[in-house]
């Protein structure tokens, strides 16, 4: 058992007083870790939810329902609709706030209906502090954060993910297709359809930690430095994969070099769009 083994079992005596939990999974490694936890702790008690909508790429779901079904978690994948939520659409810096009070409202009424006694989600001890307005969704609805609960940081996360052998043990940090466009731009299903193509181009070329900035026409490429190379290596086809996957016109390289939250820069201090959604 690794060094986060008294956390561990922290988190399973939380889950066992809940007695019953639906748990929003996005396919990252804190909720996916929560989900297994759960499953082992509360068998059929245990319900992991990922809700679909055009601000999860394809992929991401492929991978959350994979990955339910490898650990053997009960998973449903449900719908929800924040793009055409104006609020939400509207792009405000407390955008993530409108999204999550919509999912948590879903999965409240889905532990009602099952019979379970709780809404969980993801949320860890590194998140306190972080500008996390689906934070506060959470706690109007009165929806728990477990692993925050039994002091796991994102190392414990991480160590224990990989002890239950969870392939996303390693998975780089993800947040919505909406956190590609800067807030006071409107987000639409075009928008977002856009930067999943051109992130996908990315993925394809082997690159693993990225994002795609949607600026209009033009499509901004945030990568680890250390991958610089390898896709300055490939420019000319990706600039060209990119404006025929999906139709920007311009595409180029951020030198500053991937980092999260990166369109919050001109937001102040504590305003990181991709820290709003727990992984």
């Amino acid at each position: 058992m690794p060094e986060p083994g008294q956390k561990l079992a922290r988190l399973q005596a939380i889950l066992r007083e809940l007695g019953g939990v639906v748990i929003a999974m996005s396919g990252g490694v804190d909720s996916v870790l929560l989900a297994k936890v759960a499953h082992e702790v509360l068998g059929t008690r245990a319900l992991a939810v990922t809700a679909d909508s055009p601000s999860l790429p394809r992929r991401e779901l492929r991978q959350a329902e994979e990955l339910a079904r490898l650990a053997g978690i009960q998973h449903l994948v449900i719908q929800t609709n924040e793009v055409q939520d104006p609020r939400y659409a509207a792009n405000p810096g407390n955008r993530c706030y409108f999204c999550k009070t919509e999912l948590f409202a879903q999965l409240r009424a889905l532990a009602v209906a099952r019979g379970l006694g709780w809404v969980a989600y993801g949320e860890n001890l590194d998140d306190l502090g972080d500008h996390r307005p689906g934070a506060q969704a959470a706690l109007e609805q009165g929806v728990r954060a477990p692993l925050k609960e039994a002091g796991l940081t994102k190392a414990d996360i991480r160590a224990l993910a990989r002890h239950y052998a969870l392939p996303v043990w390693d998975k780089p940090a993800f947040a919505c297709l909406g956190s590609r466009v800067p807030y006071g731009t409107a987000i639409t299903p075009e928008k977002l359809a856009q930067v999943e193509a051109a992130e996908e181009v990315l993925w394809a070329i082997g690159l693993r930690q990225y994002r795609v900035r949607h600026h209009g026409e033009l499509a901004r490429i945030e990568v680890e430095p250390a991958d610089m190379p390898l896709l300055v290596a490939q420019a000319a086809a990706v600039a060209s994969a990119i404006r025929a996957a999906a139709g920007f016109r311009h595409v180029t390289l951020d030198l500053a070099g991937y980092r999260r939250g990166s369109l919050n820069e001109d937001q102040g201090p504590g305003h990181r769009s991709d820290l709003s959604a727990p992984a």
